[in-house]
């Protein structure tokens, strides 16, 4: 439902715009977007980079774990697997989260853009979770 919201208004945008068929997305200046649709799809393109960052800190967690893993007898093995199950929590808590409180704009225009803006700090606070993982003791 968010990103049909989201496609949504940047179509709107782009249709607003000059010369918009030619842009795939909108020309928007994030340092001082003033419309509820710039608004929006800066928190949306937020989310988006600390996504990117979180998915980059994911491999050398992974690593880190599986290294753990790599030095223990078979009965106590479990690292990867285990932080491999706390992302999958984790992505779930974080939608729910979110999706939780956007309810504070439920149904308005800004809905979409407090989501983005708890997912993109939700996913902020991850990224660094997964960077201490990785970091050797």
């Amino acid at each position: 439902m968010i990103s049909r919201l989201a496609a949504a208004a940047l179509a709107a945008l782009c249709l607003a715009s000059p010369g918009a068929s030619a842009q795939t997305t909108p020309d928007v200046d994030c340092a001082n977007a003033m419309t509820q649709m710039e608004m929006t799809f800066c928190a949306e393109q937020d989310w988006i980079a600390a996504d990117a960052a979180l998915n980059a800190a994911w491999a050398p967690a992974m690593a880190r774990m599986r290294a753990l893993d790599a030095h223990q007898p078979a009965d106590l093995k479990g690292a990867a697997d285990a932080l491999r199950a706390a992302q999958r929590a984790w992505v779930s808590y974080r939608d729910l989260a979110c999706t939780a409180e956007g309810y504070q704009m439920r149904g308005g225009s800004a809905e979409p853009m407090v989501i983005y803006g708890c997912r993109a700090r939700l996913t902020e606070a991850r990224t660094e979770e997964l960077q201490a993982l990785a970091a050797p003791m």
